[in-house]
């Protein structure tokens, strides 16, 4: 069996898979801001990171939840790496970036199988 014919055959399951950790990291990221103390800025974004985690992970509403995913990284990404100049290598951003570069791909496939809103709604609303 090819590469090509592999991803093509496990396609949808490879997408699920990658929305599932995804959104499994990024909850844990938001989550990690209430066990450290984080003020201000820095807990807004970790409810944020929190909610929009879970929806990405349950598969509910998950196309507003990478649009909301993508703006946090954006604000993110500007509001405290690009103060030290706007290269993600030597700022510290990459993962803002890649976080950012994955929700657009979320945002763009929806939930995929194995979603909570089809399961409750027969449909993908979002």
């Amino acid at each position: 069996m090819t590469i090509g014919k592999f991803t093509k055959q496990y396609e949808s399951g490879i997408y699920v898979f990658l929305r599932l950790v995804v959104g499994l990291f990024f909850f844990l990221h938001g989550y990690g801001k209430f066990t450290t103390g984080a003020e201000g800025l820095f807990l807004a974004a970790g409810y944020v990171e929190v909610v929009v985690g879970a929806l990405i992970f349950l598969g509910l509403f998950t196309r507003l939840g990478g649009l909301a995913g993508a703006v946090t990284m954006l604000v993110a990404f500007f509001s405290v790496h690009a103060k030290d100049g706007l290269n993600p290598m030597t700022n510290g951003g990459e993962m803002a970036v890649i976080y950012f570069l994955l929700f657009l791909v979320i945002m763009v496939h929806g939930n995929g199988m194995w979603s909570l809103e089809k399961k409750l709604m027969n449909k993908e609303t979002f």
